[in-house]
Formats: structure tokens, C-alpha cells, sequence
């Protein structure tokens, strides 16, 4: 019987995928069956480690996503590689905290750079390699509460990811009919490098677990399986959706 999540054949790029959010994705695509291309600023060992006990295999891309200098390249090599490209996450990201009043233009520009400017054009170039293919394909884009909510002290964040969930639905209208499914995934407060000042905060703390009713903060391995079900033929006509992982926080 077809599995429609079985992964089996295909190869998955996920960048920020040496820790957190990339990390688990990563690993539960192999899992379902795909090979890995893991790229990131810093040593992706252990999700290799963790990708070839999959029975997967991995190929790490050392890539700082701040420009758009690496896009190409990243498609290049994970082409020769793996022969093909079919799933692309976008989950490298940044966050700076200041005050609005006080924020700096660079603090702006840097989050923007690699949240939101690198994410369209690493889009754009895997879209040409599946053109190319004429095999249809998966774009997943990490969106985040922030997607829906404004946040305090984190304005290029917030903006950033606010336009993630736009570009998503952009996207989607436009690549549909070529056979390229573009949804997002919009995780809660998971526990990570970027919510490791919150998590240390007492108050802070106190107050997100409040509101969200699963009652704890989520781990990566709690996006495994929407990450699987978007990449896989099981989402063939899901176009532009920014699914909420989130313990229930949008609805408390």
C-alpha cells in the first residue's frame, strides 16, 4: 500500500540545521525517507550523526545566509550531490532585542537579510532547479507567532516574519500551477538558541507557559511531523497554508 508520507528518494535542503528547529526537521525528514543536505553557519555534525542512524544520507553545506552570495552554490552542490533537489525548508534565521525607540538600522537590516531577503531568493533559485527537473516540488518556509502577533523588542523580527507568512501566500499563487506547493510552518515558543533570554527570564517564563495550554514550551521534535506532511504528496493541494505549531497559543 502507497504511504503518502513515505519520503523515500527524495532529497530535503534545510538550512539552520545545526541545532533547534533545522536540527529536528532534518532529522524527521530522514525518518520519513529523504536525504539531507544540513546547512549552516556552524558544524552540523550531530545532525548528520542523527541523519545517517536514519539510514540517510547527508551532506553538510557550511553557508552563512546573511547574503545572497551562497544561494547558488548551495543549489549546485546539492544537485551534484544528490542528482535532484524536492524539498526546500527555510528555517535559517536570526532575531535582535532592542527597543523600538533604540533600534538600530543595522540591527534591521541584519535580521531582514537573512529572515526574509535570503528566504525569497534561495526560493527563487530552488524553483529553477525544479523547472528544470519538470518534477514539481516543496518549499516550507518557518514563519513563527510573530507571523501573526506584533511581540515587543523585536521589530525586524516581527516584520520579517510577518513578511514570511506574506511571501509564502505570494508564492503560492504564483508556483501552484507549476507543481510547487509553498506553505509555512508558524512554530510557538520552542525551545531554542533564539528563546534562550525568555526561557531565563523567571517572569517572562512564567507568563508565555501561561498562555499556552499544552502547558510547555515545544521542542523541535514536536514540528517533525507537519514538516514531514508538507514535504510529502500527502499536501499535494495545500498551497499557502501557515500552519500554527503551537501548543494552542493562537487560540487561548
Amino acid at each position: 500500500m502507497h504511504n503518502p508520507f513515505d519520503l523515500t528518494g527524495k532529497v530535503a535542503i534545510v538550512t539552520g540545521a545545526s541545532t533547534g528547529i533545522g536540527q529536528g526537521i532534518a532529522i524527521a525528514l530522514a525518518k520519513a525517507g529523504a536525504d539531507v543536505v544540513g546547512v549552516a553557519r556552524t558544524s552540523v555534525e550531530e545532525t548528520s550523526r542523527e541523519v545517517v542512524a536514519a539510514g540517510r544520507k547527508f551532506l553538510p553545506i557550511q553557508a552563512d545566509l546573511a547574503s545572497t552570495a551562497p544561494i547558488q552554490d548551495i543549489i549546485d552542490q546539492t544537485v551534484a550531490w544528490g542528482g535532484r533537489a524536492d524539498i526546500l525548508v527555510n528555517n535559517a534565521g536570526i532575531i535582535r532585542r532592542a527597543d523600538a525607540i533604540d533600534f538600530s538600522e543595522k540591527d534591521w537590516d541584519d535580521v531582514l537579510n537573512v529572515n526574509l531577503k535570503s528566504v525569497f531568493f534561495l526560493s527563487q533559485s530552488f524553483a529553477r532547479q525544479l523547472l528544470k527537473q519538470k518534477s514539481g516540488g516543496k518549499i516550507i518556509n518557518i514563519a513563527s507567532m510573530l507571523s501573526f502577533q506584533g511581540g515587543i523588542r523585536i521589530p525586524s523580527y516581527t516584520a520579517s516574519k510577518s513578511g514570511v507568512a506574506g511571501l509564502t501566500r505570494l508564492l503560492a499563487c504564483e508556483w501552484a500551477s507549476k507543481d510547487i506547493n509553498v506553505n509555512a510552518i508558524a512554530p510557538g515558543y520552542f525551545v531554542t538558541n533564539n528563546t534562550q533570554q525568555l526561557r531565563d527570564d523567571p517572569d517572562r517564563s512564567a507568563a508565555i507557559l501561561g498562555r499556552i495550554p499544552a502547558g510547555r514550551w515545544g521542542s523541535p521534535e514536536d514540528l517533525g511531523g507537519a514538516a514531514v506532511f508538507l514535504s510529502s504528496s500527502a499536501s499535494d493541494y495545500v498551497h499557502g497554508v501557515v500552519l500554527p505549531v503551537d501548543g494552542g497559543w493562537l487560540v487561548r
